[in-house]
């Protein structure tokens, strides 16, 4: 069963799937490269053309998301992780996934005023035009040889979409500055939830968890990338806020007022 690690883009999933790799897939905790192959990205455009889907034809990949879910579900005995930047997409006509292929999802989310510089540094965008992106239903990848065209949409509704598995007590939310500032807690409490999932009592194994930390430490932001953070543009802080207010008082990014 799978087990996604949903965020936007920006938002700290790399360094999630980073610390899982190295504490899950490794002997002594230590973290390599090579160990974040054991956690793909969905859609994968490899997967759908092993599959025969046409990857240049968006409604048939649409159509084959659950069917090469249910497919790698069983080549696996137990939990797989799965990272996307996917919006959660339930309708008549679209999937994203189901409950007989999820287990649960650990979604990372990030104060949106802070993705604006790294998303116009990653596509080379102009602030203006990330602050566009991030309120706008876009898409990754589809101009791209490379990578799966995925429905990002904006950032409002990706967060609120992968709420939905709250209903089933198989999600769990984690703030990225709380993963970056409290590494050890946030991890650990992201490890329980795992255990949850699975229906297995949680034990740590403290050595391995100590290396994980200590290894994965030059994936965090240095502390000087995220002070550039803090100099947004304050037209584009303002309209952030007024657009995303109740999200970010949810969140406590904004501070309620009464």
């Amino acid at each position: 069963m799978i087990i996604w690690l949903a965020s936007y883009l920006n938002s700290g999933n790399d360094f999630l799937k980073s610390l899982l790799s190295s504490y899950i897939f490794s002997k002594d905790g230590c973290y390599n490269e090579d160990l974040t192959q054991n956690i793909d990205e969905f859609p994968n455009n490899l997967l759908f053309k092993k599959l025969g889907v046409d990857v240049d034809n968006v409604d048939e990949m649409n159509k084959n998301y659950i069917n090469s879910q249910k497919i790698l579900n069983r080549k696996k005995d137990n939990i797989m992780f799965l990272q996307t930047y996917s919006c959660f997409i339930h309708n008549d006509k679209f999937k994203f996934t189901d409950r007989h292929n999820t287990l649960g999802v650990i979604y990372v989310v990030r104060d949106p005023r802070n993705i604006v510089f790294p998303l116009s540094q990653s596509f080379h965008l102009s602030e203006e035009q990330s602050l566009k992106n991030l309120l706008s239903k876009t898409y990754l990848g589809k101009e791209s040889q490379s990578y799966c065209t995925t429905y990002l949409s904006s950032w409002k509704d990706h967060y609120n979409s992968w709420k939905v598995f709250t209903r089933f007590n198989k999600y769990l939310l984690v703030k990225y500055e709380d993963l970056i500032k409290d590494t050890e807690k946030t991890f650990l409490n992201i490890l329980k939830f795992i255990a949850h999932l699975g229906r297995v009592k949680f034990t740590l194994d403290e050595a391995k968890f100590k290396n994980t930390l200590k290894t994965t430490e030059s994936k965090k932001l240095d502390e000087n990338d995220t002070k550039k953070l803090d100099q947004i543009d304050q037209k584009i802080k303002y309209n952030l806020e007024k657009e995303l207010e109740y999200e970010m008082k949810e969140l406590n990014y904004l501070e309620n007022k009464f």
